[in-house]
């Protein structure tokens, strides 16, 4: 693959830009964003070699779609509209159901592969952009059946390249169980930042006595509003039950606390230490 295509030359996007040219030096790669500050600096950093447009994907080998999944589902029916027979387009939305319904019936669906690396940081832009972040982390494919087998194999071979895991899930079934393994996590953050915040007015106070615990807990809470906010938009009924079951979770570990049942705290806490054997299990 000669011509690679990236929308949204951010963390998401210009990793996968540093890693594919690692490893194919001799291609080129074209960045195309609605922030042209993000495509000088993306130039000057090194992550993509020259600006382009959605008009020149005629000439795409391969486009990776990396941008909020609000803009995915206006830019990749132009972004299919646009690519060869040949071409393979893979998008990395942290939804995968609305995405696949708008291009259902679109005559070049076949060129699409619905995909979701899970992978990342809490920084976003340009400069975030790092090699190896997909290294041993799992990429969730949907609708595989749906994509030319010989594209697939293109897109398949680039993610082993960059050592990544496949799992393959149904759009519904990614949407319900990502909404608790991420889109939760992430609301979590934000509300815990949230609440120090508003009750900590003192910002030294809080800069002085946070410790690594309350640190990592509240990494996410950097993350992109611009990014998160469609993505739980889009999610919205998997987040709202999710919601609904940490909520009650939360309100039976105060019972507790008010009852002074502070045994059954312990018994929550240690059943709940067996998601580092969970973790653990994950390289």
């Amino acid at each position: 693959m000669k011509h690679i295509f990236i929308i949204g030359v951010g963390l998401i996007g210009g990793s996968f830009a540093l890693d594919i040219k690692k490893q194919n030096s001799e291609c080129t790669i074209y960045g195309i964003d609605k922030d042209d500050a993000h495509l000088n600096e993306a130039i000057e950093l090194g992550v993509i070699d020259k600006k382009s447009k959605l008009e020149d994907l005629d000439k795409a080998d391969l486009v990776v779609v990396a941008i909020p999944v609000d803009a995915t589902l206006k830019v990749l029916p132009k972004v299919l509209d646009n690519v060869s027979d040949h071409a393979i387009v893979f998008d990395a939305g942290s939804t995968k159901e609305d995405i696949c319904t708008k291009v259902k019936d679109h005559p070049k669906r076949r060129n699409y592969l619905a995909a979701h690396p899970i992978a990342g940081t809490e920084y976003s832009g340009p400069s975030a952009a790092i090699y190896g972040l997909y290294k041993n982390k799992t990429n969730i494919i949907c609708e595989v059946e749906e994509t030319a087998f010989k594209l697939q194999e293109k897109a398949l071979k680039l993610f082993s390249e960059l050592g990544m895991r496949i799992r393959y899930m149904n759009p519904k079934a990614h949407d319900k169980h990502i909404a608790y393994v991420s889109h939760l996590s992430h609301i979590s953050s934000f509300m815990l930042g949230k609440t120090v915040i508003d009750k900590e007015k003192n910002e030294r106070d809080i800069f002085d006595m946070a410790g690594s615990g309350f640190e990592s807990t509240v990494r996410l809470a950097k993350s992109s509003p611009a990014m998160w906010t469609p993505i739980f938009e889009q999610n919205k009924t998997n987040v709202i039950e999710t919601l609904d079951e940490y909520i009650n979770n939360l309100k039976h570990f105060k019972k507790l606390m008010e009852d002074g049942d502070f045994e059954a705290v312990y018994k929550e806490m240690e059943t709940t230490n067996h998601i580092t054997d969970i973790l653990n299990g994950i390289k």
